[in-house]
């Protein structure tokens, strides 16, 4: 491959820049009209605009994009995450333009795509399922019978997506219909098709997930867990690995479903694959992802594999050149997503202009992050202005370098997820690992956070005080008595 089109935008389609210059290939960057100064933009050797600001009129465009790279005589497609990057349709457009298409083959993306598929596809190798039905369902009255046969909370998911979408939780048969329809409904808006599933609700759930690797050549390797069970409406805010409950034993099993998860659906490039875990430590299956992930970093930071650069060797035809007894954990990693949100108003979108953007920096501290001081964030896309990542010896020591890079990391003209983030690290149930997807619902409320706020100004100010009596005394002039000296002298 000698020129390969990225097909995102902001600070994804950046950060796969880097790798393909790091490998000496050139890089062609797609933007909407808005995105036309983005840094993803002027990195990158190549650009094209694709239209208005709208998704469906740009980044969506996959015919577009195809027609660009044919073009430019692009010789690879990297989807990113979000937008394309599991569409497997587009995926067959670019094989069948002679393209290569940097992922997996749209055959996985389409088993994988659809969870009742998945969920079929795995079944043979004997991988623990939450107790569920295997087909999907519009109708209440058999919904409420499989309900009450495997037991109230259940979950009603949307077959073809994911991030909270479609997903209701009924507590009680008599909530049935309505939280059906809603879920159908959508469902069918989120994803053109309505179709879900019930399975039983895992009480004190934790969202455990698995970084696989696949080559063509039938080598898969995991590439260890990522805990991500902090969460805010169903999707996440904070990533670390490796997870503080998982034990040596329980690694080598959960990794072992994982790899066989891949070799299900023959996958071929990175991947993830996610669990459920109970208060017991026990794991089911839940989906695969069929692409790169958000909190890849912190992956790549405890292995030291590039996971770009893997998905452009493997899509090149190359060997894995590392087995799994290989890869070691290095030390412990963790991500937090800096969103335009606003964490005293339920997290809504805050959209505005950065007056003010400074990152931190120092070893171990990691920012993928796809804007500049000045720059607006735009309402039509995903709120996220970056990915804060740290590295540490330890899981004590990687808690402490966030904290303190949170502090040294400046956003003005917005609201972010960062006093979220400081109240997170700083709460004891997750400093002791004790914690799971109801961290927000348990522990968090914006007067927390105020009162954090609050707190830390009193002690600031305190502090300031003390310091400026301090240097008060130091400066005071010596005191002149009268003496007779002079006289003396006479």
């Amino acid at each position: 491959m000698q020129k390969i089109l990225v097909a995102n935008r902001g600070e994804i389609a950046l950060r796969i820049m880097r790798t393909i210059r790091k490998m000496g290939i050139k890089s062609v960057a797609v933007y909407s009209e808005v995105d036309r100064h983005s840094p993803h933009v002027l990195f990158a050797d190549e650009a094209v605009c694709l239209g208005p600001a709208p998704s469906n009129q740009s980044y969506l465009n996959g015919d577009k994009i195809i027609a660009f790279a044919k073009k430019l005589n692009v010789d690879g497609i990297h989807p990113g995450y979000g937008f394309l990057s599991e569409n497997a349709d587009f995926a067959q457009k670019v094989q069948d333009a002679g393209i290569i298409f940097i992922g997996p083959s749209p055959e996985a993306m389409r088993i994988m795509g659809s969870k009742l598929a998945a969920k079929e596809a795995v079944k043979k190798y004997n991988i623990p399922m939450v107790p569920g039905i295997d087909k999907a369902i519009e109708d209440v009255d058999l919904a409420i019978e499989i309900s009450n046969k495997i037991g109230y909370p259940v979950l009603i998911k949307a077959s073809a997506g994911g991030g909270g979408k479609g997903m209701r939780i009924v507590e009680k048969a008599e909530d049935m219909q309505e939280q059906m329809e809603r879920a159908i409904s959508e469902a069918r808006s989120s994803f053109g098709d309505g179709s879900v599933f019930i399975e039983k609700y895992v009480t004190s759930p934790r969202h455990i997930e698995v970084q696989v690797v696949a080559d063509q050549f039938g080598n898969i390797i995991h590439g260890f867990e990522r805990e991500c069970s902090i969460q805010r409406r169903h999707q996440k805010v904070v990533e670390e690995t490796p997870s503080a409950i998982i034990t040596p034993e329980l690694r080598e099993k959960i990794g072992d479903a994982a790899v066989m998860v891949a070799r299900s659906c023959n996958y071929t490039s990175t991947g993830t694959v996610e669990f459920l875990m109970d208060d017991q430590l026990n794991f089911y299956f839940l989906e695969m992802n069929t692409r790169l992930q958000v909190e890849h970093p912190v992956s790549e930071m405890i292995t030291g594999l590039d996971l770009v650069e893997q998905q452009i060797r493997i899509a090149r035809g190359q060997e894995l050149g590392f087995t799994q007894e290989d890869l070691v954990l290095n030390g412990h990693a963790i991500e937090l997503r800096v969103y335009a949100e606003d964490p005293f108003n339920n997290f809504m979108p805050s959209i505005g202009t950065l007056t003010r953007y400074e990152k931190p920096t120092g070893d171990g501290i990691r920012v993928d992050d796809g804007y500049e001081e000045g720059m607006a964030i735009p309402i039509y896309y995903d709120p996220m202005i970056a990915k804060l990542v740290v590295h540490g010896k330890t899981r004590t020591e990687a808690i402490q370098k966030m904290l303190q890079a949170i502090k040294e990391y400046k956003i003005e003209g917005v609201m972010t997820t960062l006093p979220f983030g400081t109240f997170v690290f700083e709460h004891d149930a997750y400093f002791s690992g004790k914690f799971d997807t109801h961290f927000v619902k348990n522990y968090f409320t914006p007067e927390k956070i105020k009162d954090k706020q609050k707190a830390n100004a009193e002690i600031a100010a305190f502090v300031a005080l003390k310091y400026w009596m301090e240097k008060q005394k130091k400066l005071n002039p010596v005191e002149h008595k009268t003496t007779s000296w002079k006289r003396r002298l006479a």
